[in-house]
């Protein structure tokens, strides 16, 4: 069996300084000018606390929605500056979604057709993992393409 090359390769990444470990990782992949790629950073969702709701009253005191505009434009410039890092790439598509992670690299990579998806994990055990869950684990599971995991932990 002979291993496709990968052509239209999704890489996930967050606001964290660990994202450029994921795209060095991204650069080590055979790219090239008939080679694409989306650059993914997901915005999880503002608790509704942080937009003045008091679930107590039920009512909302205060609603920013200038916060969102805020996060995005934010999640913009961040992403943009990955952008620049693959000059030898032909075709790059920035994507800034507001939603849960691994819902939106799952509905991206599909809608995308991706056929390949390079993220990294956090590692987190225990009690946090059981609260926040695995972004990871959650797209290992309902991915349709392989994925390339960048544990926070490599040297």
């Amino acid at each position: 069996m002979s291993i496709p090359k990968f052509k239209r390769i999704l890489i996930a990444v967050d606001e964290e300084t660990f994202s450029q470990t994921i795209i060095d990782y991204s650069k080590a992949l055979d790219l090239n000018s008939e080679s694409s790629i989306a650059l993914l950073i997901v915005v999880p969702p503002i608790p509704p606390d942080q937009l003045g709701f008091d679930p107590v009253l039920g009512q909302q005191s205060v609603v920013v929605p200038e916060l969102v505009d805020v996060e995005q434009k934010f999640a913009n410039e961040f992403i943009n500056k990955f952008k620049k890092q693959f000059p030898e790439v032909g075709d790059i598509t920035t994507y800034t979604k507001i939603g849960t992670p691994a819902q939106e690299i799952i509905n991206l990579s599909q809608a995308w057709n991706a056929d390949l998806i390079v993220m990294g994990t956090h590692g987190r055990t225990g009690f946090d993992h059981f609260i926040s869950g695995s972004v990871s684990e959650s797209v290992t599971r309902k991915a349709s393409c392989p994925i390339l995991i960048i544990p926070t932990k490599v040297d």
